[in-house]
């Protein structure tokens, strides 16, 4: 019995090897598969359910910004840099959103790749806050304001209003029609904004419950503007000033905002997914033990699971937060 283990053993190696190559070259037949179809890179998980609902599986989608990173504070791996310099399209947000990716994106547009920054193009409107958060408030002694990510320009979060979302998907129809003509893009686009305009009209349905005198936000940064022109909401504070969570608030600026709450009866500050709630848990704290800080989906989508991890699932998710903090 002894004689027969080795050619026993011989034979399992060989099943083995054989099991091996069978897998690798199914592995390569699905590679050479993929290796067909136009590669899509886009900056954002937002951006990146939008593209996906249209191309289905007639293109290949990566996302450079993972889910839960905060898209003002993202910088692309040396992999990433070259997946854009070489993608057949690169779908990005623009109006200095991807503010760690901007130069990666002029190269790559300058090299001859086809970049398309969709916020440009479904009626941007300026930041709500520009007048009051002023460089003359808060200015140095040399006349600068301190804070240099500060935004004066038009609002780059133009993905919180399911409408220009579903405008800018028909826009993104006309870059995918120039990678492959025999695809019927317009349709799917038409099909996904009508699901994107529904998502809206449900949202405001949700929203209705919240009175008129209480439709005031004071939201983690400027990510809101978007949501309150929408659904009929002010935003009368943030946390980190300007348009961007790389500003540095200063202690009057927080005081201000203290007196802002307080001043206009506000009971809730609107956190984000894709950032640390630290210092509106302690602006919070500061106007009193009623404020209580909610956590909204507004750089990203949220985690599988989580109820926003599509376009469409956090329009609702975020509208039934505003809706359980300020309708009660």
């Amino acid at each position: 019995m002894r004689r027969h283990k080795p050619n026993l053993r011989i034979s399992l190696l060989v099943l083995v090897v054989v099991l091996a190559m069978v897998a690798a070259a199914c592995g390569s037949d699905d590679a050479s598969a993929d290796e067909n179809l136009p590669t899509i890179i886009v900056t954002t998980s937002i951006w990146g359910d939008v593209v996906e609902n249209l191309v289905g599986d007639d293109a290949n989608v990566e996302v450079i910004i993972p889910i839960g990173a905060d898209a003002h504070d993202f910088s692309p791996s040396s992999q990433q840099v070259a997946a854009i310099q070489t993608a057949d399209l690169v779908v990005a947000n623009g109006l200095g959103l991807e503010e760690g990716l901007e130069d990666v994106l002029e190269a790559a547009a300058a090299d001859g790749v086809n970049v398309l920054e969709v916020a440009p193009l479904v009626n941007p409107i300026p930041f709500g806050l520009d007048d009051e958060h002023s460089d003359e408030d808060h200015s140095d002694e040399e006349g600068e304001h301190p804070d240099e990510h500060a935004h004066d320009g038009d609002d780059p979060h133009v993905w919180m209003d399911p409408d220009r979302v579903a405008l800018a998907a028909l826009e993104i129809t006309e870059a995918l029609t120039a990678l492959d003509g025999t695809i019927d893009w317009m349709g799917r686009a038409v099909s996904y904004s009508d699901e994107l305009k529904k998502a809206g009209v449900e949202a405001g349905e949700m929203l209705a419950v919240v009175a008129a005198d209480q439709r005031k936000l004071v939201t983690n940064h400027e990510a809101l503007g978007y949501f309150a022109d929408r659904f009929d909401f002010e935003v009368v504070g943030v946390v980190f000033p300007g348009g961007s969570t790389l500003s540095d608030p200063s202690s009057a600026e927080l005081a201000e905002l203290v007196e802002t709450m307080e001043e206009e009866g506000v009971s809730t500050i609107f956190g984000e997914s894709s950032s640390p709630s630290t210092l509106a848990d302690a602006v919070a704290a500061e106007v009193g033990d009623e404020v209580q800080v909610v956590e909204l989906y507004t750089e990203s989508l949220g985690e599988p699971g989580s109820g926003a991890d599509t376009v469409i699932g956090m329009t609702l998710t975020n509208a039934e937060r505003v809706a359980e903090s300020l309708g009660g």
